[in-house]
C-alpha cells in the first residue's frame, strides 16, 4: 500500500454541518460514518494518511443548479461572499473541531513535515489546516497570525466567488480560467504576508489573472492543490498548459482533483467516470511538468468522485490504476505523498 498525503479535502465542512444538526463531530470522525468520504476508519483502510483539511465557508444562499444546455455546456452563476464576521465564526468553529479531534487522538494538526511523518508513522491522520476562500481573514490581515498560531499553514485567497482579496472562476464548461480580474490590493498584501509567515498559497479556484498576479508577487513555488489539465477537460477550474509550465518552472505542484466534472472530456458530474480519466490527467501533467510536480488533491467531501473509488477507503484503486499504467513504486511514492512533503519543506522554510 502506498500511503497518501492528499492536497485537499472538505471533511471539516461536513463535520461542522452535521454538528449543527446535533451530531458529535468527534465520534463521527473517530468511530466512522456512512456519510461523505472521510473518517478515520475509512482513511486507514485506504491508506489516506493525511492531507490539507479545508476550513471552507459555504455560501449563504443555495448554490444554483448545474443547468446543462443541448450542447452539454453550462455556466453556474457565482454566489456572493460571506460577511467577514459570519465567515470568521464558521472558520473558528471548524478550527475548534480540528483541535478537539487532536485532543481526542483522532488526528494530528501538523505544522512541519517532521510532524506529518511522525503522525503517519503513528497511524494518526496528519492534518494541515487550510482556509479555502479568505473571507475569515480581516482585510487588514490583523487576525492572520492568530490563525497561524492555531495551525494554519495553507490558504487559497478565493473560492469560486469573489471577495476582498481577489476573484474566483465560475464553474463553467467549456471555459477558459481567464474569466476576470485577479488579486486586489488587499490580495497582494495577503500574498506578501503569507510569504513572510511561511503559509502556502493555493491557486485552485482563482482566475488565470490571479494566478499570474500571485506568480509575480510571491517568491514561493506555485501550487494548485486540486486542479487538473484544461487541455483535457476545458472547465474554468482546470489549468492551462501555460499555467502548468509556470508551476514546473517554480518547482511547484498541481494536485489531481477527483471531481468528475474536472476529469471527464464532457465536463459532466457523473460517478460512472472511469479511473482511466484520472490516469489520463496524471499522464498529461507528468508529461508537461515532470513527476516531481504532480500530486493528488482529491476534493473528498467536496465533490462527486468516480464510483470506483467511492470514498477514502477506495483510495488505493487509483494507485493501482496508475501502477497498471506503468508507474513504478518510486514514482507512485512521489505522486502519493513525497512531492507534497518536498514542497512543504520548502514553503515552511525547514532546514
Amino acid at each position: 500500500m502506498q500511503l497518501i498525503f492528499d492536497g485537499h479535502n472538505d471533511v471539516l465542512l461536513r463535520l461542522w454541518e452535521n454538528a449543527r444538526k446535533g451530531a458529535d463531530p468527534i465520534a463521527e470522525f473517530i468511530d466512522g460514518t456512512d456519510q461523505g468520504h472521510i473518517d478515520a476508519p475509512r482513511a486507514k483502510k485506504g491508506g489516506l494518511a493525511g492531507g490539507f483539511c479545508a476550513m471552507f465557508i459555504p455560501p449563504v444562499e443555495d448554490y444554483p443548479p448545474r443547468e446543462v444546455d443541448e450542447n452539454g455546456h453550462y455556466n453556474i452563476p457565482m454566489v456572493g461572499p460571506r460577511e467577514h464576521a459570519d465567515a470568521l465564526k464558521i472558520a473558528l468553529d471548524m478550527a475548534d473541531i480540528a483541535a478537539r479531534l487532536e485532543q481526542a487522538g483522532g488526528l494530528s494538526i501538523c505544522r512541519s513535515t517532521a510532524a506529518i511523518r511522525a503522525a503517519m508513522d503513528a497511524g494518526r491522520f496528519a492534518a494541515v489546516l487550510h482556509i479555502e476562500g479568505c473571507e475569515p481573514i480581516a482585510e487588514d490581515l490583523s487576525n492572520l497570525e492568530s490563525f497561524h498560531d492555531k495551525g494554519l499553514r495553507s490558504l487559497g485567497p478565493v473560492w469560486s466567488r469573489h471577495n476582498l482579496f481577489g476573484h474566483g472562476v465560475p464553474f463553467a464548461y467549456p471555459s477558459s480560467p481567464d474569466t476576470g480580474p485577479g488579486l486586489t490590493a488587499a490580495g497582494v498584501e495577503l500574498v506578501k504576508a503569507c510569504d513572510r509567515l511561511g503559509i502556502m498559497i493555493d491557486l485552485a479556484h482563482i482566475t488565470e489573472q490571479g494566478f499570474w498576479d500571485v506568480a509575480r508577487e510571491s517568491t514561493q513555488p506555485l501550487v494548485a492543490t486540486h486542479s487538473n489539465a484544461h487541455a483535457l477537460t476545458p472547465i474554468s477550474r482546470n489549468l492551462t498548459d501555460r499555467q502548468l509550465d509556470a508551476i514546473r518552472e517554480r518547482k511547484g505542484i498541481a494536485g489531481l482533483n477527483y471531481a468528475t466534472t474536472m476529469l471527464r472530456a464532457d465536463g459532466l458530474e457523473n460517478p460512472e467516470t472511469p479511473l482511466s480519466d484520472m490516469v489520463r490527467h496524471i499522464d498529461h501533467m507528468v508529461e508537461r511538468m515532470g513527476i516531481d510536480c504532480v500530486a493528488l488533491g482529491s476534493d473528498f467531501d467536496g465533490a462527486t468522485i468516480p464510483g470506483a473509488i467511492h470514498d477514502a477507503a477506495g483510495s488505493q484503486a487509483l494507485v493501482e490504476a496508475l501502477r497498471q499504467a506503468g508507474y513504478g513504486e518510486d514514482d507512485l511514492a512521489k505522486l502519493c505523498r513525497e512531492n507534497w512533503l518536498r514542497l512543504l519543506k520548502t514553503v515552511w522554510r525547514e532546514a
